[in-house]
């Protein structure tokens, strides 16, 4: 297995976690609705709702920061990364990356096995009259900081790759995304192949402008 390869393999068990976990928006919501007809129009409120509402929205939060890391979606101040040249960019990340997420990610997902083998010994339960057990959300967190620090290592590989190349390597997303115009365009009935071919050279080439401005770059802070 190539690189390239291995990259896309990360992006793709990011990705698929992230998703997966994106329907528990849908649980949520549901859950939500059911409790607002309950207490309002049967006057028979559920004690445990709001620590299943924490729950919930506690894994959506935590299982989606390898989703947003390999899709590069986390928040950056860019006037000065965006102008630095792509080595300089990897070179940064590849620093930050050792310096912050490494420890970070590393004391996170220690902190989290210690807090869910602690709560396994005792069968913590919430404080409520019908109490919910504790210990699988808090084994979330262990769980979301694996998954999260291979995807960390994934870009910090894109980082090394970079130093030696010079440019970013592409995202799985961007090669999704030019497969779905190529398709797009070979179905219609109003582009020709000349047309088509001018239409997918140009695309690659603001993609392509894209990365070397920085918009493969990465920001692990």
């Amino acid at each position: 297995m190539n690189t390239q390869r291995l990259l896309h393999a990360a992006d793709r068990f990011s990705t698929l976690a992230g998703k997966a976990s994106a329907w528990l928006i849908v649980v949520l919501m549901l859950v939500v609705c059911a409790e607002v007809f309950k207490r309002y129009a049967l006057n028979a409120p559920t004690a445990w709702i709001y620590d299943v509402n924490n729950m919930l929205y506690g894994t959506l939060f935590m299982m989606g920061g390898a989703y947003t890391l390999a899709h590069d979606g986390h928040v950056r101040g860019d006037f000065f990364y965006g102008r630095m040249q792509p080595r300089t960019q990897a070179w940064l990340d590849l620093v930050l990356y050792f310096l912050f997420f490494l420890p970070g990610i590393g004391a996170l997902t220690w902190a989290g096995w210690t807090y869910f083998n602690e709560s396994l010994a005792m069968h913590e339960q919430t404080f409520n009259a019908t109490p919910l057990p504790v210990y699988p959300f808090k084994f979330v967190i262990p769980l979301a900081g694996v998954i999260v620090m291979l995807q960390g290592i994934a870009e910090m590989i894109r980082c090394v790759v970079c130093i030696r190349t010079g440019v970013w390597t592409p995202r799985l997303k961007d090669a999704q995304e030019m497969d779905v115009v190529e398709q797009q365009l070979a179905s219609s009935t109003y582009v020709d192949e000349a047309a088509r071919r001018d239409i997918m050279s140009k695309a690659k080439d603001i993609d392509e402008a894209a990365h070397q401005r920085g918009g493969g770059g990465r920001d692990p802070t």
